[in-house]
């Protein structure tokens, strides 16, 4: 999609789309379309075109005849459009005759709460009572997915976890690339806390080797574990942006060493989302240490405005540089289909954050002077910072005639430096009895590829000698596919 130069420098679209279905993609693009934010930053026709060119891949024709008729002036659709659609019509009637007999019952609702109840909500149980034939089943999984690429998510994420409840393990594969399109459903009919249950269950999934919970499940190798973990972050996004608790869970996720590891492997753009998250959750400050770690150590992979600030604030105490920053972070959160939402949020938890950096290294502080880094005038500045003192509960004064705010000093307890420094100890401490548990005995064999690959890498920059295994592991990573 063409832009203009500021707009591309923003715009994460091109790079989080690489990693979404194409169903997934459409929302972004209709965003760029329509967003009040985006207005004359893109060229409108090629943003059509490349929604029209995303619904090709569909079987959503009559969106894709919508498109093209908005592409062309009204213009009629071409043949190939007619015919694919009424070829979507007929496999569609097809595949539903083929599995009519497990639709009548799953539409059934007494019928269908009775067999749960009664656990008979299985294949066996249902071929013995209803004479069901296996290969329903099978048929069940095609129309359930054809459903979801005709754009029709509500009775295609039914029918998906209908398709795991009956199976039971007995398909495992299906099951899996079910649940994937099922978490695909209900992102884009919006169904937040059913995704929310479904993300949950798919990460067990990715991270016990593809079993749910102790259930039979696809066996995955390290490299494919790190690319399915690579995927489901870019579409946790969806959820963690718009569920009523995503933004802590987002933080507990990809601050997880795993999903850390992934993304600064693979995807180190998404610290945008986990930096502005841990920004505008005040009660989560205490993973600011490991974020600024992390941002640090991708300074030369990945920048952008919002790492751009935490560096500024939290590296180099540059009071300046955060102020001019945030700015520019205005109009990347602008730019992103994702945080545009938590825009004012955003900008003032970052006014806050600079307020609370600064007061921790100065005692006397000229409001005069703070107005001009929270970039406001000073009658707002002095109204903030009062009605800042007074919800904080800061242990501050103002004092008006000589115009100045004055801190008082606040030395934690020897309680909250203990709880500090033990945060997230018992979760470090399950992952390494996991490691420990999953390889061999010690030595390099008991850790993941991408934990190998990381700790080679640490040990090669204290000066360390790099485990031949590592670097072998290493070239394979890299030339392998999946």
């Amino acid at each position: 999609v063409g832009s203009e130069e500021n707009a591309g420098a923003l715009d994460l679209t091109h790079v989080v789309s690489q990693y979404m279905d194409p169903h997934l993609v459409l929302p972004l693009l209709e965003f760029a379309e329509m967003h009040p934010n985006l207005r004359g930053e893109y060229d409108a026709r090629q943003v059509v075109q490349a929604k029209l060119e995303v619904l090709s891949t569909t079987n959503m024709v009559d969106f894709a005849m919508d498109t093209y008729a908005q592409l062309h002036s009204g213009a009629e659709p071409p043949q190939d459009m007619v015919e694919k659609r009424e070829k979507v019509l007929l496999v569609m009637r097809a595949l539903k005759a083929e599995c009519d007999p497990l639709l009548t019952i799953i539409d059934n609702e007494a019928l269908l709460e009775e067999l749960v109840e009664t656990k008979s909500f299985t294949m066996s149980a249902l071929a013995q009572r209803f004479g069901l034939a296996d290969d329903v089943l099978d048929s069940l999984y095609e129309y359930a997915k054809f459903q979801f690429d005709c754009g029709l998510y509500a009775p295609a994420a039914e029918y998906l976890g209908a398709f795991r409840q009956i199976s039971a393990g007995m398909k495992p594969e299906r099951e899996f690339f079910a649940l994937w399109g099922k978490l695909a459903a209900n992102i884009l009919d919006r169904e937040w806390d059913a995704a929310m249950e479904d993300l949950t269950l798919l990460k067990d999934c990715i991270d016990s080797s593809g079993s749910a919970r102790g259930g039979p499940g696809v066996p995955l190798n390290p490299l494919q574990q790190l690319q399915q973990r690579t995927w489901l972050i870019h579409w946790s996004l969806f959820i963690f942006f718009n569920h009523s608790n995503g933004r802590i869970a987002i933080i507990e996720m990809f601050f997880s060493d795993s999903y850390l590891n992934t993304i600064q492997t693979n995807c180190p753009h998404i610290l945008r989302y986990l930096a502005a998250a841990v920004i505008v959750n005040r009660g989560r400050r205490s993973t600011m240490k490991d974020l600024v770690r992390v941002i640090k150590e991708e300074a030369n992979s990945y920048q952008d405005p919002i790492t751009q600030f935490v560096e500024c604030l939290y590296v180099n105490f540059d009071f300046e540089g955060a102020q001019d920053t945030l700015k520019r972070c205005e109009q990347a959160i602008k730019h992103d289909f994702f945080l545009v939402g938590l825009l004012d949020e955003f900008v003032e938890s970052a006014r806050l954050t600079i307020f609370e950096t600064y007061c921790r290294i100065h005692q006397v502080i000229d409001i005069d002077m703070l107005a001009s880094k929270l970039n406001m005038d000073r009658d707002s500045a002095e109204h903030w910072i009062v009605n800042l003192v007074r919800n904080a509960k800061l242990d501050a004064k103002i004092d008006s005639e000589a115009n100045q705010v004055l801190m008082g000093v606040n030395v934690p307890s020897v309680y909250e430096q203990i709880v500090d420094a033990t945060k997230g100890l018992m979760i470090r401490t399950n992952a390494l009895a996991s490691g420990y548990e999953r390889g061999s005995a010690g030595g390099m064999g008991s850790l993941s590829a991408e934990e190998t690959v990381r700790v080679a890498g640490e040990a090669a920059k204290r000066g360390e000698a790099v485990p031949a295994a590592a670097v072998a592991l290493g070239a394979s990573m890299a030339g392998a596919h999946i």
